[in-house]
């Protein structure tokens, strides 16, 4: 495993749409394996591939819960319900911390990292964790949705 660099906004790759993973490889699962190592080393709860460079459709998610390590291959939002305005973050747009409008509940289907397709029902925070990393892989940041700034540590910095 190995910590990848993670690409910062204003990173055109961050900007592009994601394609499917057609077969599960070792190559896949290393991207996995190094996706959580880069999550973890980097204090995050979840990362997109295009974050660490590879435009294809896996994510890994971890919000310290009984879930433990979601990866997903080709994840898919099949239903939202509800609404809940709460903080966000990205480890590709550090430092700024805006509260965004995400479903309360979401149902995702994907792969995992055998091909066995799985699926989530997710509230609250592993839902709002779900919505932003598939997010990534339409080259959509959380910023991008109507949202109210709340920290800008780079605000007045020359």
């Amino acid at each position: 495993m190995a910590i990848r660099n993670v690409l910062r906004e204003g990173d055109e790759t961050l900007r592009k749409k994601s394609r499917d993973i057609t077969e599960i490889t070792d190559r896949i699962r290393i991207l996995l394996d190094d996706m959580a190592e880069t999550m973890y080393a980097n204090d995050g709860v979840g990362l997109a591939a295009p974050q660490v460079g590879i435009l294809r459709k896996a994510i890994v998610i971890d919000v310290r819960d009984h879930h433990g390590l979601i990866e997903l291959i080709n994840p898919v939002i099949t239903e939202r319900k509800g609404s809940k305005v709460d903080d966000e973050g990205c480890l590709s747009v550090p430092g700024v911390i805006a509260r965004v409008e995400r479903p309360y509940q979401v149902t995702v289907k994907g792969l995992n990292r055998e091909g066995e397709e799985v699926e989530y029902y997710a509230e609250d925070f592993l839902a709002k964790a779900f919505c932003h990393e598939i997010d990534h892989l339409d080259g959509i940041l959380f910023i991008d949705h109507p949202h109210e700034l709340v920290a800008d540590e780079e605000e007045g910095e020359e």
